[in-house]
Order: structure tokens, then sequence, then C-alpha cells
């Protein structure tokens, strides 16, 4: 089941780059930063030789797509947001004509693969990319579980891959080459570790967690949309976890280097990794969400407080530099298991 089209977090997060974008431009450079340190020599060629810059420049691109809208003459247009001017800052590099153009093209060849439920409203499907929405009861990541699609998170890492390896890319996606695959997978590695990007809660009138699979099916009025739906004081709870700690800046810093480096192998074969990493994903969610009591406050929306708040955004703030770092690491371990 993907998120309810009429949501108006949803409508945001589809309109506007910055906003629910796992970790925001930032934290992708960051990933990327890492990755870029720990590609062996192979790797690291073709990486410059496919992309022509690094990764963490790479990192942001399948955000800034995001601002490319579909005309009611159905072509595709990079259109800038005149009211934040800001949300150029990561795209600065794919503003080329050649790369815009690629962008366009990118939106419009992966537009109408799925319709949104309930309305049958097109909305990009592109966009469904980004995220599944497995409940918090799961302990793994399975595509038999609800929350989970052809198109969702870990189908396009998996679509990207195989491009990369010289195969074409799995259904629905439509993936032009492998400069595109690795723009693909330079930002949905950072996604797949940001714990809300992959794993939900369906909440009640009382506030009280509905297991979906139990049922069989995800009923629309327990859909938090990712946490969008949820608050924490003023903030969406999904764009608390999008942002990243505030003193790491954009690129990779010691620490998170050194946690990168020791994050263990994923072993087995590639094809196995998106789900193995999804699955520690869910397993991190957990964390995530522990401590967290919610309440119903109208339709569709939720408030979240903390047994102890304090203790909640210390634990935050370690999960979200772990994950960075891990993303990052299992970028370079996949681009160098491709080209050893």
């Amino acid at each position: 089941m993907l998120r309810i089209i009429f949501s108006l977090n949803f409508l945001l997060w589809v309109f506007c780059p910055t906003a629910s974008s796992a970790w925001g431009f930032q934290g992708h450079r960051i990933v990327g930063s890492i990755a870029d340190q720990l590609l062996n020599p192979r790797a690291k060629l073709q990486v410059a030789k496919i992309l022509g810059f690094e990764l963490r420049i790479a990192g942001p691109w399948a955000d800034c797509v995001k601002s490319v809208v579909r005309n009611d003459d159905g072509t595709f247009e990079y259109k800038e947001n005149p009211d934040h001017p800001e949300y150029e800052i990561p795209c600065t590099s794919f503003r080329t004509s050649g790369e815009q153009k690629r962008m366009e093209d990118y939106v419009g060849r992966n537009w109408t693969q799925c319709v949104y439920p309930p309305t049958g409203q097109e909305r990009g499907c592109h966009n469904t990319y980004h995220f599944d929405d497995i409940a918090i009861e799961r302990d793994r990541f399975d595509r038999g579980f609800l929350g989970t699609n052809e198109h969702d998170l870990v189908a396009a890492i998996s679509a990207a891959i195989s491009v990369l390896k010289d195969r074409p890319a799995t259904a629905p996606f439509s993936i032009a080459d492998k400069k595109e695959a690795l723009f693909m997978l330079s930002h949905f590695l950072g996604d797949l570790h940001q714990p809300l990007h992959v794993a939900a809660v369906y909440l009640d009138t009382h506030g009280h967690l509905v297991d979906p699979d139990a049922v069989h099916r995800i009923d629309p009025s327990t859909d938090t949309v990712g946490g969008n739906n949820i608050r924490d004081q003023h903030t969406p709870f999904h764009t608390e976890w999008d942002a990243i700690p505030g003193d790491l800046g954009e690129a990779a810093t010691p620490a998170l280097l050194s946690a990168a480096r020791s994050t263990p192998p994923s072993g087995g074969v590639v094809e196995d990794w998106p789900a193995l990493w999804a699955s520690d994903t869910v397993a991190v969610a957990h964390s995530a969400f522990a401590g967290a009591n919610f309440k119903f406050v109208s339709p569709q929306h939720w408030t979240v407080s903390f047994d102890d708040r304090d203790a909640y955004l210390a634990a935050q703030d370690s999960i979200k530099r772990r994950q960075l770092a891990k993303a990052g690491a299992r970028l370079a371990e996949l681009l160098n298991a491709i080209w050893p």
C-alpha cells in the first residue's frame, strides 16, 4: 500500500525537494563522501569515468529531480521554487542543459508505472522509490509484508544494481544508463538507512499501534504517512528524523569514517544486499520508536511524546550517526563488489 495521495504532507514531499528527504542534502553528501574515501582504485576510476564527479556531489540528485513537474501538455520541466531558492543549493551541478534534460527525461520515463490508491491519480512513480512502509511489528524486510511493493526503495536499489552489472533494469524501472544508476544508488543507499524511510507505525484513534499484516490490509485511516502525520511538538516526526546532527556539515568526519570502516561486511551475493540492509534498518527502527507514546488529534493526525525526551534525543543522535556511517560504508562496499 502506498502513502495516500491527498495527504498534505505527501504533496509537500512530492513537490518540495527538501521536504521529507532522508537526511537532507547534507546527509546525502556525507554518505557519498564516506563512500568516496572507501572505494577501491578500480571502483573509484569507474565512478569518476561514469559520473564525472564524486559520489558526494551525486548524492542529492534523486531529490533534485522532485523539482521536475508535468505540464498540462504532457511535457516535463524542471522548475525552481521562487519562494525557496535554497532548494537549488545541492542541485547546481545538475543544472547544465544536458543534466537538466536528464532529470526531466528520468521523471518522464518513471511517471506512470504505478498508481496511488485510492484515487488512481498519478503523481510520479519515481517518488515512490524513496521509501518502504513496513509495520514496526515486523522484524525484517520481506516482499510479502504490507508496506512494500515492486517499485519501492529496495526494488529501486536492486534495479540500479542490475544496470551497473550490465543487465536490464528490473520492471517497472526505466534507468537510461550507468550514470543514472549511480545517481540513484548514491541517494537511495542513504534513504535505506533512515529508519522512517523503511519502517512505519500504523495508529488508531486511541494512538495505539495497529498491525496491518494481522488483518491483511492497510486501513488508510491508520496510515501515518511514514511519520509525516505525527508531530513532535511543532515538527513532523519524519522531518525530525531526516535532520542530521548539526555538527556534521556536508562531508565525512573522522568519527564517521572510522565507524564506516568498522561496519561488518555484508556477505552473500550482491543481489541479496538491498533486502538484507533493509532488514537491518527495520531492526534499527525498533529503537527509533522505543519510548514513543502517540496521541490521536484528528483524522490521520497524531502527536508523539516520550518517557524521557532528553534521553530519546540523545539516542536519536547516536542512531543517526551510526546509520549515516553504515550507509556510506555499504555504498562503497556495493560499488567495490561490482568493480573489484
